[in-house]
């Protein structure tokens, strides 16, 4: 049976609260903390140099980074040099679930939270393809995620809880969103506390993108 969506109040920003199942959440953390063994969390840096406060890896063909030459997506770890590892099947399969997109997600950002880290509002425009979703699945402790329309105006705020997932589609795929803060001790998930979101993307070129 397919997860209740709820209405957030901006058309194309999708949720469904508790689309996973406690065990459900347990077994995608595990394929992810295996997967990315072989990519390090690593912590990236803005074009002036100021360290992000999350620490980052990523799946898939492609992994989105940033530092001092900019944000972009690229095949290999910036720090190993090595291909990133390939997806656990569960998240293409929850893609293509939710999403309906009939091309797989070629990019999984993996954002790892703790001791207070935030991400200020921004917009995802780094996809050669800005028709495809944007799907996000929240595991661990809770997160305050503010979202607002593209064009600008009033923002506002909701909770996303561990086994959560949310998209930006159609007329909200370019919304300004970010975490305005993580609720520290709110799920005994991962181990050493704090949250893990895995942002499913489509990077690379297919129909309908723009570059």
């Amino acid at each position: 049976m397919a997860p209740r969506e709820i209405d957030t109040g901006l058309e194309g920003f999708r949720l469904w609260p508790g689309a996973l199942s406690p065990d459900e959440q347990a077994g995608l953390r595990d394929a992810v903390l295996a997967a990315v063994e072989s990519a390090p969390f690593y912590q990236p840096t803005t074009r002036t140099g100021r360290p992000f406060s999350v620490r980052m890896s990523n799946l898939g063909p492609l992994g989105w980074v940033s530092d001092r030459g900019g944000y972009r997506y690229q095949p290999v770890h910036p720090v190993t040099g090595e291909p990133w590892p390939p997806m656990p099947d569960r998240l293409p399969a929850l893609w293509h679930e939710l999403t309906g997109w009939p091309e797989p997600p070629d990019a999984c950002l993996v954002n790892l939270y703790r001791d207070g880290a935030r991400m200020g509002l921004h917009q995802d425009l780094d996809e050669a393809d800005r028709a495809a979703p944007v799907l996000s699945i929240s595991l661990g402790d809770t997160a305050v995620f503010r979202f607002g329309a593209a064009e600008g105006g009033p923002t506002r705020s909701v909770k996303l809880t561990s086994g959560d997932i949310c998209a930006l589609t159609g007329s909200a795929r370019l919304a300004r969103h970010g975490i305005d803060r993580i609720l520290a001790g709110s799920s005994g998930l991962i181990a050493g506390g704090g949250r893990m979101n895995l942002t499913l993307r489509r990077a690379g070129q297919g129909p309908g993108a723009r570059v």
